[in-house]
């Protein structure tokens, strides 16, 4: 059953960056990262990390992906233009995707396996420690520089969202407190004498 499991998990994590890619609506994109996400904490339950696991659907499926999600049904993107615009770019794509499926051919040929990778993946945990503990020695300790540059990462792109999707708009009226504190009243009222009977 657990064999079973992993494959499933493995080829929906697959199968959800794939289509992520892939997709023309933004927002299947998000869905299918949403897909991936819920596929790799699977994954991590089945590695006995269930706090790493619970992490990635709270932080990751409940904030990061909803958060994507709201930004792309806030933006007015022209997906016609986003296009023509991505169409120009495609020769470099394709030789930067050349170089990086090169790269990936010589890193599986030079690999070889170690002969403690299958105690190692039997025993993914510390038996001394809970997980949660040695997670936190991890991040904390041997890789707390990688880790604060993380959030660092994630702070430039929360702001990067917040810019995108502010707009001013030139077509909306908005109150100008300093204007209307230092307007002229004598320019600013005009006295009418309306007389009985007549309309404006």
């Amino acid at each position: 059953m657990s064999v079973f499991a992993f494959y499933l998990f493995a080829i929906s994590v697959i199968a959800g960056g794939f289509f992520t890619v892939v997709s023309r609506n933004p927002v299947h994109s998000v869905l299918w990262l949403i897909l991936s996400f819920l596929s790799a904490a699977g994954l991590f339950v089945l590695l006995g990390a269930e706090f790493v696991a619970m992490l990635l659907i709270i932080v990751y499926v409940g904030a990061v992906a909803v958060l994507f999600l709201f930004v792309v049904m806030m933006l007015d993107i022209d997906f016609a233009e986003l296009k023509a615009e991505m169409a120009k770019y495609m020769p470099l794509a394709l030789l930067i995707g050349l170089v990086i499926l090169m790269q990936f051919v010589m890193a599986f040929g030079a690999w070889e396996s170690n002969a403690a990778a299958e105690s190692l993946r039997t025993n993914v945990m510390p038996v001394d420690r809970h997980n949660t503990e040695a997670l936190g020695l991890i991040l904390y300790d041997q890789y707390f520089l990688l880790f604060q540059l993380s959030g660092l990462i994630l702070l430039v792109a929360m702001i990067g969202a917040i810019v995108l999707t502010l707009r001013h708009r030139t077509d909306v009226k908005r109150q100008d407190v300093v204007a209307q504190m230092m307007r002229d009243p004598a320019v600013a009222m005009e006295l009418k004498d309306v007389k009985p009977g007549q309309g404006l």
